[in-house]
């Protein structure tokens, strides 16, 4: 226990140097943030209601989606891992140590965002705001167990990235935060759901927990974790 509490420690202070973790979990969320926070605000007066959620919704899928594969790849596509395999260590770890860490910065880059709404844009507090933290240690969770996918899956950094990219942009656009999946054509509307970014906004802009929003993520979960363990499998080999 000693030991994995040290790696993710270690991971911890990794990634704090990283450039693209700063960049991807903090940055650009924030300055996206500032930015349309007000313009939602000034078009929408209405989107108040929902600033702190779809602002979530985007920084959480921006540092999982962007942020975390590349770390997968540095560790699984170069020498590293080979490092892992001679000195006995499990190369699940270090899938674990980095989804951990990531976790972490999310949650920070949330509350950030949960504290700093009211203040700068007048943003509705959430009716029940256990439920809204529940809901989004969830989100993450699947936000960053479809990362992981892209990151085991694909050892080039370039086209990790271009992956990252056409994942993210459609869980963004058509996920409802920018404007009302009830706009979508059926269709983008159906494939929307296909992604993390569309419950999870659902759920946490529900003040009570919902089934039927509940469901989804924990199916999309469940599909990645199996996703992963095959992808380790082959990485062993």
């Amino acid at each position: 226990m000693g030991a994995f509490l040290y790696g993710v420690s270690l991971q911890w202070k990794l990634d704090i140097r990283s450039k693209t973790l700063l960049i991807t979990c903090y940055i650009v969320p924030l300055l996206f943030f500032a930015i349309m926070g007000g313009i939602f605000t000034s078009v929408m007066p209405e989107a108040r209601y929902t600033l702190i959620q779809s602002m979530t919704v985007f920084g959480v899928t921006m540092g999982a989606l962007i942020g975390l594969p590349p770390s997968l790849v540095e560790i699984y596509s170069s020498d590293m891992k080979k490092v892992y395999k001679a000195n006995g260590v499990p190369l699940y770890l270090g899938l674990a140590l980095t989804n951990i860490s990531a976790y972490i910065h999310l949650f920070i880059m949330s509350i950030i965002l949960y504290i700093a709404a009211p203040l700068a844009f007048d943003a509705e507090i959430p009716e029940n705001p256990g439920t809204h933290f529940i809901s989004l240690a969830i989100f993450i969770a699947v936000s960053l167990g479809i990362a992981s996918i892209i990151g085991l899956a694909v050892k080039d950094q370039a086209k990790t990235s271009m992956f990252s990219i056409i994942v993210f942009l459609p869980s963004i656009m058509l996920s409802g935060i920018m404007f009302p999946t009830e706009l979508l054509p059926k269709a983008f509307e159906t494939v929307g759901k296909l992604f993390p970014a569309t419950w999870g906004y659902r759920l946490m802009a529900e003040s009570v927990f919902k089934f039927e929003s509940l469901l989804p993520l924990f199916l999309i979960f469940a599909l990645a974790a199996v996703m992963c363990s095959i992808l380790l499998r082959k990485i062993d080999k």
